[in-house]
């Protein structure tokens, strides 16, 4: 058997499936795609669960409950920032939310039956109580954290200049891939790694105007969407996540007190 320092509550797959009322198959999948990897293996390459994993499947379901995508998800846990305490109670709050708007479209559904009825009238205006499209906003916050504000408005600024800016740019910003990417084996906080991401966080904010905590979240980013790993991996295998970890050390170091 192996298994983490200090896990206990060992649980097999089948066991947590029973358990939590998702599929096998399911946590399969979040152990592929390094969602939720389990603690420890039998001999045999069994999974086992411990309670911290447990815990980490909580969390994981009350954000699917409030209809976050996997990927998101995954980059929200593995956030340097994040904080498990801090996560559950925005996710009370998001969810008594939606409590009180279900509570408010069954009134309406009643009041709906009731009028189908022909028991009471309705106006329009209440025909259409508790709809709710507006966007979440704990996933507005993450947005924000994250740096995708961020990312739009340097995309803004990147189309309004010369082409000829633009192609100076573009070189400046393969070249420091290329950099980054010969250093991705070394330590994220090392001083070489921490001066090019330096370079990074400056050459960005030509285009845009980022935060440290931006800069953070554009990180995560790197790693959270396919899109952006295929792209910043093509300068090597690895280079998003090792440029995610000097960022968020990059931004740790550089914070005001």
């Amino acid at each position: 058997m192996s298994l983490k320092g200090g896990a206990i509550l060992i649980m097999k797959v089948k066991e947590v499936a029973e358990l939590t009322g998702i599929s096998i198959r399911t946590l399969h999948h979040y152990d592929e795609i390094g969602l939720l990897k389990p603690s420890g293996t039998t001999e045999a390459g069994y999974r086992l669960y411990s309670d911290t994993d447990l815990e980490k499947l909580q969390q994981i379901l009350f954000f699917r409950e409030l209809e976050f995508p996997l990927r998101k998800i995954k980059s929200i846990l593995e956030s340097p920032g994040f904080n498990r305490l801090e996560a559950l109670e925005m996710q009370r709050g998001m969810l008594q939310a939606k409590q009180e708007q279900l509570v408010r479209m069954i009134a309406t559904l009643n009041k709906t039956i009731e009028h189908a009825k022909g028991d009471i009238a309705m106006t329009n205006e209440e025909k259409f109580k508790g709809f709710d499209f507006s966007s979440n906003p704990y996933e507005d916050e993450a947005k924000a954290r994250w740096g995708e504000d961020a990312v739009n408005r340097a995309n803004s600024r990147l189309g309004s200049m010369a082409a000829g800016e633009q192609k100076t740019l573009g070189d400046e910003m393969n070249a420091l891939y290329s950099h980054l990417a010969d250093l991705r084996h070394t330590s994220p906080a090392s001083e070489e790694a921490q001066a090019g991401i330096k370079e990074w966080f400056l050459l960005l904010n030509q285009m845009g105007s980022y935060s440290l905590e931006a800069f953070r979240g554009l990180g995560q980013m790197y790693v959270a969407d396919e899109r952006f790993t295929k792209n910043i991996d093509k300068f090597g295998e690895g280079l998003a996540a090792f440029m995610r970890d000097a960022m968020a050390v990059y931004a740790d170091s550089n914070k005001r007190d």
